[in-house]
């Protein structure tokens, strides 16, 4: 897989500011991925917090999980023109804040896949510290279904 933004871009239904991939650093296909994303000190997805607190929201977490396994799945030949939708989230935890201006490593593996249907795990690390941790359950749908032109 290239590994570039414009890449993930084609892997992912999501453009700026709510992209949260920066870069891919291991790919194993169908199994496991790493990546990392810098949330800058001024980074949009802190915006709306009150004066002087830059933490990065719950849900801007998670969906940086779900991208980086989406990613992961989206990446078989069989999944072009389709997209991978989540179906519930039986586990997610924010185990310390996250800052505007760290950047994150985000490990995601595959915990079960079917045609239509799967299971990823995720973790994200500062440096060498788990900060969050989440499991989704996802289905695959045809983009133009669910972005119809």
């Amino acid at each position: 897989m290239n590994h570039s933004a414009s890449a993930i871009a084609t892997k992912l239904p999501h453009r700026y500011p709510f992209i949260f991939v920066d870069r891919i650093v291991e790919f194993v296909p169908g199994q496991r991925i790493v990546a990392f994303k810098h949330f800058s000190a001024n980074d949009r997805a802190a915006t709306g917090n009150p004066v002087g607190v830059a933490i990065i929201p719950t849900g801007v977490l998670l969906e940086l999980v779900t991208q980086v396994g989406a990613v992961l799945v989206m990446e078989r030949p069989e999944m072009e023109g389709k997209i991978a939708m989540i179906l519930n989230v039986p586990l997610a935890n924010v185990i310390k804040p996250v800052n505007a201006g760290e950047t994150l490593r985000v490990e995601a593996e595959v915990v079960r896949m079917k045609s239509q249907m799967g299971e990823l795990r995720g973790l994200i690390f500062r440096e060498n510290e788990l900060v969050a941790e989440g499991q989704m359950r996802f289905g695959i749908a045809s983009a133009a279904d669910v972005f119809p032109k």
